[in-house]
């Protein structure tokens, strides 16, 4: 295969259902080396073999992306196993929706903490490693919530999300020529993103919102699209949603 993801070492957060594991399968498909982390260790165990049993090659490792060692570790997976990192996808997300006055600050910890922390470790843990080889690639999964504020409800998520978009463009302006950089920002695509909602009412109009996802391979075929271009071109930022979305 000459489609430029053959034989790279591609790291995947959140990578035990949804984008994580439709990802992780395209780019096994494609040639890719896969490293998957994610908390629920036994969904990662059978998507590994069922990837390795189809002739890919996988490896997975149980990771809270809130934790710094836990995302230390996963990269350091990589390296033991496949020598390098080339990709890395941040993935792991999680969208608690619920008016603001309802003050769900425990939420909002929470997905401050998975949200821009998780993707911070990430960057942190796989950064040195590729200015040591000199290349790699920094894929963050971010939300057309980043692009608009998704209110009432989403103000919090939204806020993540304009954080993942400001956090990857900086990283690209201070990273210079030899890696590169890019945000995903899907509209709704079906994973268990829409699950994350404890608020009842905010969890059935979420639930009535996602009717028109789109599946998750779109955003996979996204993903594939960045890294198979030449070293020398970046795709910035890819926004994709449901043709019928108006948000």
């Amino acid at each position: 295969m000459s489609n430029n993801i053959a034989g790279k070492v591609v790291v995947i957060t959140g990578a035990s259902s949804g984008l994580g594991e439709v990802t992780a399968r395209h780019l096994a498909a494609l040639g890719a080396s896969l490293v998957l982390g994610a908390r629920r260790k036994d969904n990662l165990d059978r998507i590994v073999s069922e990837i390795t049993a189809a002739g890919g090659k996988a490896v997975a490792f149980a990771t809270d992306v809130t934790v710094a060692s836990d995302v230390n570790a996963l990269v350091q997976g990589a390296l033991d196993t496949f020598g390098r990192i080339d990709v890395l996808v941040n993935n792991a997300g999680l969208m608690a929706i619920a008016p603001i006055a309802q003050g769900r600050t425990d939420e909002w910890d929470r997905m401050i903490d998975i949200n821009i922390k998780g993707v911070l470790y990430g960057i942190a843990a796989a950064l040195p490693h590729m200015q040591t080889q000199e290349s790699g690639h920094i894929i963050n999964i971010a939300s057309v919530a980043g692009l608009k504020v998704f209110a009432p409800g989403g103000t919090v998520y939204s806020g993540t999300k304009y954080a993942v978009r400001a956090i990857t463009e900086g990283l690209r302006m201070e990273v210079g020529a030899k890696i590169r950089t890019t945000i995903i920002s899907p509209g709704a695509v079906d994973s268990e993103l829409k699950n994350g909602s404890s608020d009842e009412a905010s969890s059935k109009a979420v639930k009535d919102f996602y009717q028109q996802a789109i599946p998750s391979d779109s955003v996979a075929r996204a993903i594939a699209y960045a890294i198979e271009q030449p070293a020398e071109v970046e795709i910035n930022e890819v926004v994709l949603r449901p043709t019928c979305q108006d948000f």
